[in-house]
């Protein structure tokens, strides 16, 4: 489903990551979301591989990558940790500067990577995400309702493991429906390796450990980088669905000006959370103008 990529499997100093590379051009790293693998790219990255050197990876935990243990505070999953896997990763293949964009926790692991690593990322896209910071302070009925995962995944192991893992292929594809569109606009092989994935209980528990590091030490980093107004600094393309859950609950455009300085654009995309599989020709055309 990446035609023309290599795949190869790289060490960092905290986990073994599956990437998948291909292209000339400027490096463009791209990260997926939850309970994705790097194929949430495979509608477009050959085509970006035209213009520039895509790679794109699981994130630890997710798809075929390493699961490490999460540690009694759950940090091996904290986005610090997930971002320093990607850093080490385009190093290991000759790039200590890049672009980036990611989706969803790709999106969030994008974020910490531009406050930790500003000297290694040179451009930023963001797609469909508010910064956990804000929404963990402004908790709301419609925003809880559309986002309950985030509250049962984080509960104590191993209840949401075991739950999820009853029917893991009921879970995740009530999870993904979430439009009248329904599982229309997935790649049905793509579909096929996302479940193959998720009925791994390992990854089921580093989904949840992901999760779990977002509302603790996760969310600790990001109130203490707040309050000292640290913001992401390189150029950021801020990118969310109309529907989704991002469109309909928040305001992107006034809530991302605490949090980046300096942002190229701003703009909501006639569909839902899963962008990249909706609208692929859009975000191709946005990555285009932006990734220069």
């Amino acid at each position: 489903m990446m035609e023309g990529f290599t795949r190869v499997e790289i060490k960092t100093s905290g986990a073994r990551i599956v990437t998948v590379h291909g292209g000339k051009g400027p490096p463009l790293l791209l990260m997926h979301g939850n309970p994705f693998t790097h194929l949430s790219w495979h509608k477009f990255a050959p085509r970006l591989a035209q213009e520039f050197t895509v790679v794109a990876t699981d994130l630890r935990g997710y798809g075929d990558s390493e699961k490490p243990p999460g540690g009694d505070d759950h940090s091996g999953y904290s986005f610090r940790a997930m971002a320093q896997d990607q850093v080490e990763v385009m190093a290991a293949l000759g790039f200590n500067k890049f672009m980036a964009a990611g989706h969803d926790r790709g999106a969030r692991v994008l974020h910490r990577m531009c406050l930790d690593h500003p000297d290694a990322v040179e451009r930023a896209a963001i797609l469909d995400i508010i910064p956990q910071h804000h929404l963990f302070n402004n908790v709301t009925q419609a925003w809880a309702t559309a986002s309950y995962h985030w509250f049962f995944m984080i509960q104590p192991f191993d209840m949401p493991e075991r739950l999820m893992s009853a029917d893991p292929d009921y879970f995740i594809t009530k999870k993904l429906s979430k439009s009248k569109q329904g599982l229309s606009f997935f790649g049905k092989e793509a579909l096929e390796e996302y479940k193959r994935c998720f009925r791994n209980p390992a990854t089921v528990h580093a989904m949840c450990e992901d999760y779990r590091a977002t509302a603790t030490v996760d969310l600790a980093m990001d109130t203490k980088d707040f309050a000292a107004g640290k913001k992401i600094a390189c150029p950021a393309l801020i990118l969310w669905g109309a529907t989704g859950a991002v469109g309909r609950n928040h305001k992107p455009a006034e809530v991302w000006k605490d949090y980046a300085t300096d942002i190229a654009a701003f703009e909501p995309l006639p569909c839902g959370h899963y962008m990249q599989e909706e609208m692929p020709d859009r975000i191709v055309d946005h990555y285009r103008k932006f990734f220069v």
